[in-house]
């Protein structure tokens, strides 16, 4: 079910970014928020509804992971999953510096750092190594897109 879930809110989250005024208003926002305002974007009105969507989004994850997980945690749910977004986004093409990410390289970036994951699981890697990790493939990236500015 959790798989039927991405794949839905993978594909609305393409549609809402590749084909509609606010996808539009997002990218401008997020590229040069400053040119947004002398566009007569009304950028604080977006946010909020970026935001309020991204609450939302959260919601259906913590959801997802509850009833995955049979319970609910507050003290160690989520731990790390930060540093796995970064990764994913990384991985799918999205530079540190700002610049145009995609949906389609998002989920690229998951399955990419998923396949990482379940081998280092596989291998039975600590947890805390597997952070490790995660962290020098961010830094492999960082450092490839550097280059390719070069």
């Amino acid at each position: 079910m959790a798989v039927l879930v991405f794949a839905a809110m993978a594909f609305v989250a393409w549609v809402v970014l590749n084909r509609s005024r606010l996808g539009r208003y997002i990218v401008a926002i997020g590229s040069n928020e400053r040119s947004a305002v002398y566009s007569a974007i009304q950028v604080a009105r977006v946010k909020i509804l970026t935001y309020a969507i991204l609450g939302f989004c959260t919601g259906v994850a913590a959801l997802l992971a509850a009833s995955r997980l049979a319970s609910v945690s507050s003290s160690s749910s989520g731990t790390l999953y930060e540093l796995d977004v970064i990764a994913s986004v990384v991985i799918g093409g999205t530079r540190m510096r700002g610049g145009s990410g995609t949906i389609v390289g998002t989920v690229i970036g998951v399955l990419i750092l998923g396949v990482i994951q379940n081998m280092l699981n596989l291998l039975q890697v600590s947890v805390y190594l597997q952070g490790l990790v995660k962290g020098v493939i961010i830094i492999c990236a960082v450092l490839l897109q550097r280059s390719d500015r070069v």
